[in-house]
């Protein structure tokens, strides 16, 4: 079996097995002071929402790790594992016909891969739990071999996630950057004392916003209005009017005792903090890679009907966002041909699917990820096994799939990113992100105190009092003690769970002061 196999530690070099260890150690060292050093300096520019996003990623890293220990220690086993010859027959990615042909193609990039990336044998020949399975008529349930690769595409897979979100998020960040101006002219202009004092009345059928979003096409027609959202998406999907218009439609919901609240600053927080979200792999989303890696049947072309699921994902969620704009001047148009002052919408989580404007976040998580696994997949298999692998399919069915990939891409980067992270503020609710972070902080604070105190005193009034006198001095002493109490918890919930409330007022006032 030594022979079959190769020497074990006893007889290999020792400088052997300690340079080894060293370029090992190294890299793993390299990575990890890579992350450490990133973290600080997140922390130092106070973007605490980015450095949960790296603590998310060294959670994928660590659960990647845990996958790789997990291949390491039961590959034996697996391998060992018999079926019959019928069953590994079935529900091939490539048909035995192909097999033969594709072989030398197959082996010339195999040797290509482990050139340039250092392999890490899970075992050195496959004979072994071949000859095992041999013996008894079957063949094992899968090769060494074929777990290698697996463990390969599962790390590939995790790393071109993790590298497309932090892409999307960085050219999407930099679309809603360039709305900074638009924000500061507001700011500018509530500075101006000629313009506070001004009192306008706003004909609303003359209004930018409402010219743009009510009239016209899609005015008398549901349907129409359903076809300018879905053309709207890719072009201007956000204009300066609709900035200013859903501003001050949030502000006069949500913080209406601060007036000069940035908007915008609040807008890359609350985006800074979904990113956390998006960029890890939930457990649904590896239920999908079982069932993609399930329908690759040969003949099936499964990954091209699957590569349209982001893409139809994404058009529906960016059509959906332009048309909760589109719902908003309607509101407003309707109800009034002439207003005093400027023109404000009103929010609503009315106007999302189910009521919850989050389900856009968990679909725009699923598009990225779906995308990521179209593209990480192509190009594990070309470096793999080539690109006229039979697994990689015909080319007509190759080109289209890139194509929709790298169009997810660019739109979801350039207009749905940009649009999800104005759009979901015009809900009913805001977002914790709405305060900074030490008011954060101090408010969480504040109600785990309250909490403990009221603990503490129901405790005190149980040990020192009779049941019936802590009965009728309970009653007594609720109006005075629990409310108060009540009602701060309450505000720290509303802060929580994004509820509108006073709290808004006054706590933004003086965190902005």
């Amino acid at each position: 079996m030594a022979a079959e196999e190769g020497p074990t530690l006893e007889y290999t070099p020792t400088w052997v097995v300690a340079v080894v260890c060293s370029v090992i150690v190294a890299i793993s060292l390299a990575v990890e002071r890579l992350l450490h050093y990133t973290g600080k300096y997140l922390k130092k520019k106070n973007q605490k929402p980015l450095y949960q996003a790296l603590q998310k990623i060294k959670e994928e890293l660590m659960l990647l790790g845990f996958i790789s220990l997990l291949l390491t220690v039961f590959q034996a086993r697996i391998a060992k594992i018999c079926i019959p010859e019928n069953l590994a027959n079935k529900w091939l990615p490539c048909k035995l016909t192909d097999a033969s042909s594709s072989s030398s193609t197959t082996t010339h990039f195999q040797t290509l891969f482990t050139s340039f990336i250092p392999r890490r044998l899970l075992a050195e020949e496959t004979t072994t739990s071949t000859g095992y399975c041999a013996e008894e008529g079957k063949v094992p349930l899968l090769s060494l071999t074929a777990l290698h690769h697996l463990h390969i595409f599962i790390f590939v897979l995790a790393v071109v996630h993790v590298t497309f979100c932090a892409l999307t998020i960085l050219f999407g960040g930099a679309k809603i950057r360039q709305w900074k101006h638009w924000e500061d002219s507001i700011l500018k202009k509530e500075n101006d004392p000629e313009e506070v004092l001004k009192t306008n009345f706003t004909q609303v059928q003359d209004h930018d916003f409402i010219r743009n979003r009510f009239l016209g096409i899609g005015k008398d027609s549901a349907l129409l209005g359903w076809v300018q959202s879905f053309f709207k998406q890719f072009y201007g999907s956000v204009t300066k009017t609709d900035y200013l218009t859903m501003r001050l439609g949030f502000i006069m919901t949500h913080c209406r005792g601060n007036p000069k609240f940035n908007f915008h600053k609040y807008m890359i927080r609350a985006l800074e903090a979904d990113f956390r979200k998006v960029v890890g792999i939930s457990w649904y989303l590896w239920l999908f890679v079982v069932i993609f890696l399930l329908l690759d049947v040969a003949g099936w072309h499964a990954y091209f009907w699957i590569a349209f699921i982001p893409f139809i994902l994404l058009l529906a969620v960016g059509t959906k966002l332009e048309h909760v704009i589109i719902q908003l001047a309607h509101e407003v148009a309707e109800k009034h041909a002439a207003i005093a002052g400027a023109l404000v919408v009103q929010p609503s989580d009315d106007h999302f699917w189910f009521h919850r404007p989050r389900i856009v976040l968990l679909l725009i998580h699923i598009i990225l990820f779906q995308n990521s696994f179209e593209l990480a997949f192509f190009f594990w298999i070309w470096v793999q096994y080539g690109f006229d692998s039979c697994i990689m399919g015909e080319i007509s069915y190759i080109i289209p799939r890139l194509v929709i990939g790298v169009f997810v891409q660019f739109v979801c980067s350039y207009s749905t990113l940009p649009l999800y992270a104005i759009v979901t503020q015009m809900g009913s609710s805001f977002k914790k992100a709405i305060f900074e972070e030490h008011i954060q902080e101090g408010l969480v604070g504040w109600a785990r105190t309250a909490k403990k105190n009221k603990g503490l005193r129901k405790a005190a009034n149980g040990s020192t009092t009779t049941q019936g006198s802590t009965t009728h001095a309970s009653g007594q002493m609720s109006p005075k003690e629990t409310t108060p109490l009540a009602i701060q918890m309450n505000e720290v919930s509303a802060m929580e769970e994004g509820k509108a409330g006073e709290i808004a007022t006054a706590t933004l006032y003086d965190g902005h002061r």
